[in-house]
């Protein structure tokens, strides 16, 4: 009798133990494809072009639906993702970069009082030199500016205008390289008949 009873743990043992090894090795891959997000230049393939067009719908195409999203299955369909989403969202990313900054200096009354300083101070600047004719007189245009960078600098770091803008750079970036990893890829139109090795690449990596 106690022989069979004995053989009820190890077997309860050795059916856990691939699962815990398929459970650690499943979180490690998604760490590391994680990890890898912030590996790439996700602005490596953008243009002038990108910003130049239409902005896409912000509800239909960049948000899209609960199933637009899922898990990248490995770091080359992370990498993909982000060039590809990047370059098509690009205006709706500059967007929400010129939210996040504006909400930054809300927060950071200082910066916000500082970044307003130095606007003032150049449109000074620029109404003497018309005001005076300064064009006329190259040496004194040119110690004027750099008295006026050289305040605009301490006016910038007195402030504390460096933290603001870190900020809303951190937070735009950590967004946009999550937005685009884990956005699905779409195709916009149907594929031509010379672009459907692309396409199926695409949809193998979407």
């Amino acid at each position: 009798p106690a022989g069979p009873t004995s053989s009820f743990p190890s077997s309860s043992a050795s059916s856990t133990a691939p699962l815990a090894t398929g459970f650690f090795i499943s979180l490690f891959s998604r760490v590391g494809t994680l990890l890898s997000l912030f590996t790439l230049n996700p602005f490596a393939k953008l243009s002038a072009a990108d910003f130049s067009g239409q902005t896409p719908s912000w509800t239909s195409a960049f948000v899209g639906l609960f199933d637009s999203y899922s898990f990248p299955s490995s770091p080359a369909q992370a990498r993909l993702r982000v060039h590809e989403n990047a370059k098509r969202y690009a205006r709706n990313y500059a967007s929400l970069f010129v939210l996040f900054f504006v909400c930054t200096l809300y927060q950071m009354p200082l910066a916000l009082v500082g970044l307003i300083s130095c606007l003032a101070l150049w449109d000074v600047v620029k109404f003497c030199g018309d005001r005076w004719g300064l064009d006329r007189y190259p040496v004194v245009w040119q110690c004027l500016v750099r008295i006026a960078q050289c305040v605009t600098v301490i006016i910038l770091l007195y402030s504390n205008f460096q933290m603001a803008l870190f900020c809303a750079l951190g937070i735009g970036y950590a967004g946009m390289v999550f937005h685009a990893a884990f956005r699905k890829l779409t195709l916009a139109k149907p594929p031509s008949t010379g672009n459907r090795k692309i396409a199926s690449f695409r949809q193998q990596y979407s």
